[in-house]
């Protein structure tokens, strides 16, 4: 601890303050609760008197709050502070909490409590603890299962660091949210002024070349290996270290369904699609790069490859259930690993080179042909067609360094396969549940103002977002971002289950679908009218290349908007 300049009879909310702006915090996404009072008083003073604060954030719902944290980290892969209230707004927020953990996101989430109940001498906290705000344990007992770290701030005087501690902790590897517990006692706690030192970004670990150069070995030695990814896009530098190392050794990728963010440019000619299964029974060397859940089911193994692990954190602890057959691990940072690798492409069999990259060749002219039959078959369709819409983004969005951010269901690997994305950080998918995904991309935005951000989203996950506090967001804080609705009326996953599961029951036989049916919802573009966005309806295909690109002129002008877009299928 170092003493600071502040003036001694400030109280916690002051020692939360600085100690976000010691972490070196851009943001405090606070979804209100009384509590707050200390923080706010603190910023106030602070803005009055010229010192130092993070940029605070006055958002209506705690998802909206969380995930805005978690889109801006994707993108700064820094901490950032979130404000929620007491444990009821943590429990409003923890989908999307979980989300982040997923997501491996850094951020301290702070909650708050009561620990006197008005029986102690000093400020009154209210009867609202008392009466309806306890809970057993209190919060950081209930954040334990969604969070990396979880506690209890006891003291004014351990708050500073307990803050910059629960910092450092959610950057370490596994990178994501860490939970602090702090009671509005210690708020209002008087606080001497000791300040928490400011963190400094992880240091990082890495493979040795004893552990690097076997596996160096068993490439060379592999006439057909095959990279497997999920998230290594995540890491700084691991999208282009994944390019350089394939492209050392001519190894084709595969990006699952499973994949959560761009990885690997799909326009590359070593990009090898989505689907792992043309390798189970043909490659002799599986490379997992930082890929979570390369098999499903878990018990499907390959059945004659080796399987090598590249990876900082290969067993995911948030994972209940994950098989990986791994026969090596490359632990630590994995763009290091990938990078070390690549140096070491070197006496390779030309012949066997020649043949896998003619085989990729053939796989991905394939591919190509297969996307623009899809595309031709899509504009001679009756109505609009998902493709048509992932299609026409990708020719807007073209050269212009766009962000898509995910939260279709049915439509995702239509989005995927024709939005095309090639560049890191391009594209994100939503993770946790569906209903952050506004949150999410205004997030993203936030952190990339420069470059335009598209959300694309089904009708019923669209449903599932605090909309209004979302479109709120959006215009108190001038985040433009473009929101396309794939509209089919229909819980399409759920009606796909039920006919999986029940192919010849009763549903079938009557036509009686149930918790499938969104025809009662008005057009969803109306929300949005309140707000001042740029709206749009499409119903015919003629509409959907005008309104997309009036849509896009109004966020490239400041205005965000919403394209409703009536689908087929």
């Amino acid at each position: 601890m170092t003493d600071s300049n502040n003036m001694p009879g400030v109280d916690g909310g002051d020692a939360v303050v600085s100690a976000f702006n010691a972490v070196g915090a851009d943001y405090l996404f606070c979804s209100s609760g009384s509590e707050w009072a200390p923080v706010w008083e603190a910023l106030a003073r602070r803005h009055r008197d010229g010192e130092p604060a993070p940029t605070y954030l006055d958002l209506t719902h705690e998802i909206v709050a969380v995930g805005m944290a978690t889109g801006y980290g994707l993108v700064k892969r820094r901490p950032q502070g979130v404000l929620l209230h007491a444990a009821p707004g943590l429990l409003q927020g923890s989908m999307a909490v979980h989300g982040a953990l997923l997501a491996g996101v850094p951020m301290v989430v702070a909650s708050s409590e009561s620990t006197t109940y008005g029986d102690a001498p000093g400020h009154d906290p209210g009867g609202q603890w008392y009466r309806n705000l306890s809970i057993v344990g209190g919060p950081h007992n209930i954040a334990q299962p969604f969070t990396k770290w979880s506690n209890e701030a006891a003291s004014v005087h351990t708050l500073p660091t307990m803050i910059s501690r629960a910092a450092e902790l959610s950057w370490r590897a596994p990178q994501g949210p860490a939970y602090l517990n702090i009671p509005l006692e210690i708020l209002l706690e008087p606080w001497d002024g000791r300040e928490a030192k400011p963190i400094v970004a992880p240091g990082s670990t890495h493979s040795s070349p004893e552990e690097v150069d076997p596996v160096a070995r068993m490439i060379r030695e592999a006439k057909n290996p095959v990279i497997v990814t999920e998230t290594i896009g995540r890491e700084a530098g691991g999208f282009e270290a994944l390019v350089a190392f394939a492209e050392a050794w001519n190894i084709p990728v595969v990006e699952p369904d499973s994949a959560v963010c761009g990885n690997f440019p799909r326009t590359h000619p070593l990009h090898a699609g989505s689907d792992i299964g043309p390798w189970m029974d043909t490659a002799d060397l599986i490379l997992l790069v930082n890929c979570r859940v390369p098999f499903y089911p878990p018990s499907r193994k390959p059945s004659k490859a080796k399987i090598v692990v590249i990876d900082q954190v290969p067993q995911r602890p948030h994972v209940v259930y994950q098989v990986l057959f791994a026969d090596t691990y490359l632990e630590g940072n994995a763009a290091n690993t990938l990078r070390q690798l690549a140096k070491r492409a070197k006496d390779l069999s030309e012949a066997e080179v020649a043949e896998r990259v003619a085989a990729q060749q053939t796989r991905f002219a394939a591919e190509r042909a297969a996307i623009e039959q899809a595309e031709a078959k899509a504009a001679g369709a009756g109505g609009v067609d998902p493709v048509q819409v992932a299609t026409l983004l990708r020719k807007l969005l073209d050269g212009k360094d766009g962000i898509v951010v995910d939260e279709t269901i049915t439509h995702s690997k239509v989005v995927k396969r024709h939005v095309q994305t090639d560049a890191p950080d391009s594209y994100f998918y939503v993770q946790g549940g569906l209903g952050q995904g506004i949150a999410v991309a205004l997030g993203v935005k936030l952190a990339a103002p420069e470059r335009p951000v598209v959300f694309t989203v089904g009708d019923g996950a669209f449903a599932y977002n605090p909309v209004i506090q979302s479109y709120d967001a959006s215009k108190a804080y001038g985040i433009p971002v473009l929101i396309v609705v794939f509209n089919n009326r229909v819980y399409k996953s759920m009606n796909l289950n039920h006919r999986r599961f029940y192919p010849e029951g009763a549903a079938a036989e009557t036509g009686e679908w149930l918790g499938t049916d969104l025809h009662r919802l008005p057009r969803l573009a109306r929300f949005a009218e309140p707000f001042g966005m740029h709206t749009e309806t499409v119903d015919t295909p003629d509409a959907l290349a005008p309104a997309l690109e009036r849509a896009l002129k109004a966020v490239a002008e400041g205005t965000a908007a919403v394209v409703d877009v009536l689908v087929t299928r």
